[in-house]
Formats: structure tokens, C-alpha cells, sequence
């Protein structure tokens, strides 16, 4: 996938499925090596606040062990078993680069017997069902199409009563933070990107796909659709927010 002569990516909006994967597979292949400052950065460090309330909210009870999907370079797996520390982690990515990041991460905090990543894609999820007491994702289901299908296959890998949360950001509705927010996905985030970045152009993909990601309610809405009970944590003024969704037990998907 080409980058226009704007230095842009397309908006989301103009291409099919396929050609969005093949997008987020590039732009991620290309911003690995500054991933993780940049995120911090540009987000004024809330980044890792949102992924503590996260990691607060996880339960485990039955496998004790825990799915990140779209895992990038780790951040979720690893600080969840910093917190919950009788957990093993399992992270997959789709993007190799962001893999071995990952791998190298794991391995300089001593955890490679607690946290394992591969490379994988979250449509086709190489684990049997009911295996794991929390599967999650953060910042990653904007950039899968097919969302539908990823949910399914997360909550395919639950257990009956686990938990499936997805942290995402999204474009803020109240109306007096809207305007400073625009202005910051669209204009501030790529001037400083730039400064950092090879691919300055991600982050206009970036401030894209937040602006074109559903609402909190619409979101909560498609993951009710799989089945799943979910409740909604606006964060930081309803920058990102955090949703939990519990598989039903048992008894509740035999009598549905």
C-alpha cells in the first residue's frame, strides 16, 4: 500500500478489507522501533494509566491464564503479570516486528516463563476454546475490519464467566473537549510524530481510525450481539474508553 502524495495513508473509510490489512501490516512493520516511546508521548503517558485500570479490573479464577490479542509489543501481557503474579500470558500479533519486540521486552524483565508471544491472527486464534480466564485487547480492534469476528473468536477462548475486554480510543463526544481533540488528532500528533517517526504518515491513519471508530455505546453494542454482558469505563474525558464483557456461564449459552 502505497502512501499518497500527501504523505497520507487513505482514510479508512475509501478501502476495502483487505487493502486495510494490508495498511495496518505496513504501518506497523515500519514504527516498531519507536512504538512504545511514541505512544507514551503522544499520549502524555495516559497510555499506561488506562492499561493499569485494565489490568485492575482482570479476574482470574479457573485457568489463570490470560489472551492479548493485537498484543503489539507487550505491554498488556507483561504488566498484568507484574500485577497478577500467578498468571501465564500468552500475546499474539499479526506483525512480526512488533512479535520479536515483544519477545525482547519479556526476556529483559525476566519473564520468559510467564509470558510467551507468536505471531497469529486474531480472526483464527490457535488456542482451544475455554482456555483462558481473560483474553484481551488494547488499542487494537480499530485496526481489524472484520471486529464481528475477532469478539467471536475471544470470546471463543474464555471460559464460561471469563472476562473479554477491549481498551480502544475513540473520537471524544462532548462537545467542548471535540474541537481540542480534533485538533490534536489531526494536526499536533502528526507534527510531533514527525520529529520521531520514518513513517510520519501513520499517525494521520492514526487520528483516522480513532475518528472513524464507533461509539462507546455502538461498540458495546456489537460486542452484546456475540453474546457477551458488557459494561463501559469512559476514561480520561472519554478519550479511550474500557470495555468488559463476561461470557455467560454454562448453564445461560445451554439454555440460550
Amino acid at each position: 500500500m502505497q502512501k499518497s502524495t500527501a504523505n497520507k495513508y487513505p482514510s479508512v473509510k475509501t478501502i476495502s478489507d483487505a487493502e486495510r490489512v494490508g495498511m495496518v501490516k505496513e504501518i506497523f512493520s515500519t514504527i516498531t522501533g519507536k512504538y512504545d516511546f511514541l505512544n507514551h508521548l503522544l499520549s502524555l503517558r495516559r497510555d499506561v494509566t488506562w492499561r493499569r485500570f485494565a489490568i485492575k479490573k482482570m479476574r482470574f479464577s479457573r485457568t489463570n491464564m490470560f489472551l492479548d490479542v493485537a498484543c503489539g509489543t507487550g505491554d498488556l501481557s507483561i504488566n498484568a503479570c507484574l500485577k497478577h503474579h500467578h498468571i501465564k500470558a500468552f500475546g499474539v500479533d499479526f506483525v512480526f516486528p512488533m512479535v520479536r519486540a515483544g519477545k525482547g521486552k519479556v526476556e529483559k524483565k525476566g519473564l520468559s516463563g510467564q509470558v510467551s508471544f507468536m505471531q497469529g491472527n486474531a480472526l483464527r486464534l490457535p488456542f482451544h476454546d475455554n482456555a483462558f480466564d481473560v483474553t484481551g485487547m488494547a488499542f487494537g480492534i480499530r485496526n481489524i475490519p472484520d471486529r464481528m469476528e475477532a469478539l467471536r473468536e475471544m470470546l471463543r477462548v474464555t471460559v464460561p464467566g471469563g472476562q473479554i475486554m477491549i481498551l480502544e480510543m475513540t473520537f471524544i463526544e462532548n462537545r467542548f473537549f471535540k474541537i481540542f481533540y480534533y485538533i490534536y488528532l489531526n494536526y499536533m500528533l502528526p507534527l510531533m510524530a514527525k520529529v520521531f517517526s520514518e513513517n510520519a504518515a501513520a499517525y494521520y491513519y492514526l487520528a483516522d481510525s480513532i475518528m472513524n471508530f464507533p461509539s462507546p455505546d455502538a461498540f458495546a453494542k456489537i460486542m452484546q450481539e456475540t453474546g457477551m454482558l458488557v459494561k463501559i469505563y469512559p476514561l480520561t474525558f472519554g478519550i479511550t474508553s474500557l470495555y468488559v464483557g463476561k461470557k455467560p456461564e454454562e448453564t445461560s449459552l445451554k439454555t440460550s
